[in-house]
């Protein structure tokens, strides 16, 4: 890191986000540079894109300064003093967060985000708050004045994706009775958010490209460029890096939107969260349902704090307004959706036990202590009964993930993300569904035999 070095014996400090755009400036020049061979360009750009990887690499902490200016080690604060510290200095949030390390790292990258124009890329588990950082980081910079305006990009059909993007000219295709504004000019000195930006199709992806280099667009059917200022904040929970080595997202593209990189952390990484979004949503729902806060017998409360919470705080929300709504004044287990309530008997550990017991090997409550604590035992109960409801899913649909995403009202990539952390694989349903078929051809054929 040579480069590095030399601007911090120079007394020169440079910001993350400054020195990628740096690099993405000379690799951008030396593609059409004409002072040099053509091995020697390679050669440049080669070593640019090593340093870009090594750069894309750095903690968070080293993301905002790391050349001369070395911040203060946060270490030295305690948690809630870096929450005070947030909320002191006139942080905008609409909601609630507690002092989870994770969780307060992503907003302190996201306060000094928030007043610069450079694009965002948020990444997380479905569920994890990303439109709401999103809206955070608008909130708290020099656009918040301005629109926001959200475009889930997994949900647009690929032959409306450049319309619904850039607008259209009036008979640019069948249909199109009127000029029309796209996102982007809608969005025009504020803020877009694209959403579920790894479903973007690759030819929506070089037009998004050119955006973010030209900061201009085209409507469908005209030729004229519109000049947009639009910050862009993308949201993902794939592993963009992944799909570009896959060659299903361009490396050019994830490396512009990821200037600033933002991580949430899924909801079972910060438990200690969970009472105080308890309180809150409890609050929230009882607002919205114009009555009292409903109370939460200690058994339920015990669940909610070891469930896995594979929704993650969208799930906890939803929850917290069903037994809401459901309950009188006070919410038990039997208020949660039948899929979600803890099954007797909790897990195979507790079935062993059992049978060890009944054998009279005298070792059950041995097998007990080894257990970590109660929480532990309700979280892999919780565990089982999800992977069961999945296995019974798939054998109903014979492995087809996109059928039981639909039968059960769920996000495809979050339902495979779901099958990946039980192990479990739908080609094995699509075999075992087509093995049972041939069975039962072969049982029909033999039945037509006798019968004849």
């Amino acid at each position: 890191m040579k480069i590095l070095d030399q601007l911090e014996e120079s007394g020169f400090a440079m910001s993350y986000a400054g020195l990628i755009e740096k690099i993405e400036i000379l690799r951008s020049t030396l593609r059409w540079s004409s002072r040099l061979e053509r091995a020697d360009i390679e050669k440049l750009l080669k070593q640019a894109s090593t340093l870009r990887d090594e750069v894309m690499q750095m903690s968070h902490k080293e993301r905002f300064v790391q050349a001369a200016v070395v911040e203060p080690l946060r270490a030295e604060q305690s948690r809630g003093a870096r929450r005070q510290a947030l909320l002191a200095r006139s942080f905008v949030f609409e909601g609630t967060f507690g002092d989870n390390p994770k969780l307060l790292e992503a907003l302190e990258i996201a306060e000094k985000a928030a007043p610069t124009d450079l694009p965002v890329l948020i990444d997380g588990e479905s569920g994890t708050g990303k439109e709401l950082m999103a809206k955070v980081i608008h909130a708290n910079g020099s656009r918040s004045d301005k629109p926001f305006i959200s475009v889930n990009c997994g949900a647009i059909p690929d032959n409306l994706l450049e319309s619904e993007l850039f607008g259209h000219r009036k008979g640019a295709f069948t249909g199109a009775t009127n000029d029309r504004k796209g996102k982007f000019e809608s969005a025009h000195t504020g803020t877009i958010f694209l959403d579920e930006i790894g479903e973007l199709p690759l030819p929506g992806q070089v037009k998004l490209l050119r955006v973010l280099e030209a900061h201009e667009i085209q409507r469908v059917g005209s030729d004229e460029p519109i000049a947009v200022d639009t910050r862009i904040v993308a949201a993902t929970n794939r592993n963009l890096r992944k799909l570009s080595e896959e060659g299903t997202f361009r490396e050019d593209l994830f490396y512009r939107l990821s200037v600033i990189h933002v991580t949430l952390p899924a909801l079972r990484e910060r438990r200690d969260e969970i009472p105080l979004l308890i309180q809150y949503f409890g609050d929230e729902a009882a607002g919205t349902l114009k009555r009292r806060p409903v109370r939460i017998t200690p058994k339920l409360r015990d669940f909610l704090l070891s469930y896995a919470w594979p929704g993650n705080i969208r799930e906890l929300r939803n929850v917290m307004y069903r037994v809401s709504c459901l309950a009188g004044d006070i919410a038990d287990v039997e208020h949660l959706p039948s899929d979600m309530r803890p099954t007797q008997p909790a897990s195979p550990w507790l079935r062993g036990d059992a049978a060890e017991a009944g054998s009279g090997t005298g070792n059950g409550a041995a097998s007990v202590t080894n257990l970590l604590s109660l929480s532990d035992a309700k979280r892999a109960a919780s565990d089982e009964a999800e992977k069961a409801f999945l296995q019974r899913g798939l054998q109903e649909v014979g492995g087809t993930v996109a059928e039981l995403a639909r039968r059960v009202d769920m996000n495809r990539s979050h339902l495979q993300m779901l099958l990946k952390k039980h192990g479990l694989h739908s080609k094995d349903f699509r075999r075992q569904h087509a093995q049972d078929n041939g069975r039962k051809d072969m049982s029909a054929s033999g039945d037509d035999a006798d019968s004849r």
